[in-house]
């Protein structure tokens, strides 16, 4: 007697099928998911790809749902029952941060409209709805919970619960890129003026002067700051997460790690930080906790937030009389003065972060062909003058 197969349990085969005299070859596998509960036959799924590394994931991850009691049919799961499934075996390789913004998206605004739809059922309209509902938010918060509900959909397309993604044609809002507004000499002066002395003095020069962003200054550790090299290595930032986890750190964006050449302001930045640091200590005795050896720290050596510093940075530009100023155009400061200074777009990019330099050029090009343009006017106006003499 043929022995049953047991539950949970899955094989993956490879099959050819002939179309129009071509063969094509794929992969199948098979997982039984239960047993009718009337005739007591097998209930299995299938999974076809173009790999085999491909279908088994697939069988894997429905094993894993059918061995702990979490497994429902296809045709029976709702996009809430999909999305918690998607949420909890595909995100494995995302940043510790990225998940947690994926989750808040799916329980605060996902769920609550199109969780109960069955997600066979669900259709493009239905999306749309959702989409015209997230009036309230932001055009880059409409993006990102449409983004989130469109790569799960896109999973659920892979494994074949769904024959298309109903996600995919949707309308959204338009996405208006923040004005930069990298400061003049001028608000530079006033502001460094305004700043001296105060508790992030130190944290707005080196922001002013290497273009790191506020995550990576607040993650800067002393083992990365190289004092007698002037250097720093950009190798984390500081993740936005409950202070009980204590994986405070996260890669920087584009998983982009480098090391800045820095001028000479900023080690002395540095170094006056230091030294401040060392008087905090001293006088905050056995309660200074800062374990990670963190550059920018409060005043008993626990993390600081960028709210506190956001905070803190608008206060300074009212009483510096600057207006309409954001935190990180310092960081476009930073880049705006680099080109003037001669630096070519692709160190420029590496210096920031960026991507790539095409994403550099669409940021700044436009300061570049600014400066050319003045240059030109200069020339010109020195030809005159030299031609009237």
């Amino acid at each position: 007697m043929a022995k049953r197969a047991a539950q949970g349990s899955g094989t993956i085969r490879k099959k050819t099928v002939t179309r129009k005299g071509k063969q094509y070859i794929y992969w199948e596998a098979r997982i039984t998911t239960g047993r009718d509960p009337g005739t007591g036959k097998q209930i299995q799924q299938s999974f076809t790809g173009k790999t085999q590394k491909e279908v088994r994931e697939k069988m894997q991850a429905a094993a894993v749902a059918v061995n702990t009691g979490i497994y429902i049919p296809p045709q029976k799961m709702t996009v809430g029952q999909w999305l918690d499934t998607w949420a909890a075996e595909y995100l494995g390789n995302r940043k510790k941060n990225t998940v947690r913004i994926y989750q808040s998206n799916i329980r605060k605004h996902i769920k609550p409209a199109l969780g109960a739809i069955k997600l066979s059922d669900l259709r493009p309209h239905d999306v749309q709805f959702f989409v015209n509902g997230l009036d309230e938010l932001s055009a880059a918060s409409i993006h990102l919970a449409y983004k989130v509900l469109r790569m799960a959909l896109e999973k659920a397309v892979q494994n074949e619960y769904i024959p298309r993604n109903p996600a995919v044609g949707c309308a959204l809002p338009k996405v208006n890129q923040p004005e930069m507004h990298p400061l003049t000499d001028e608000e530079i002066t006033a502001l460094l003026r305004t700043a001296k002395g105060n508790p992030y003095e130190h944290l707005i020069v080196v922001a002013l002067f290497t273009g790191l962003r506020l995550g990576e200054l607040l993650g800067l550790t002393w083992d990365s700051a190289n004092l007698n090299k002037g250097t720093i290595f950009v190798s984390k930032q500081l993740a936005d997460l409950d202070r009980d986890d204590d994986d405070i750190f996260m890669l920087p964006k584009n998983n982009k790690t480098r090391t800045l050449t820095v001028a000479t302001s900023v080690i002395l930045a540095l170094k006056a930080q230091r030294r401040r640091q060392i008087e905090m200590r001293l006088k905050a005795g056995q309660i200074w906790n800062n374990p990670h050896n963190l550059v920018f720290t409060l005043e008993d050596g626990s993390l600081v937030d960028r709210w506190r510093v956001q905070r803190e940075f608008k206060d300074l530009l009212t009483a510096a009389g600057i207006e309409n100023v954001r935190f990180h155009d310092l960081r476009h400061t930073y880049a705006v003065n680099a080109i003037r200074a001669g630096d070519d777009i692709k160190t420029l990019q590496g210096n920031l972060g960026h991507a790539s330099a095409a994403f550099t050029l669409d940021r700044y090009g436009h300061f570049t062909e600014r400066m050319k343009q003045d240059s030109a006017a200069r020339m010109d106006n020195f030809t005159k003058n030299v031609l009237n003499l």
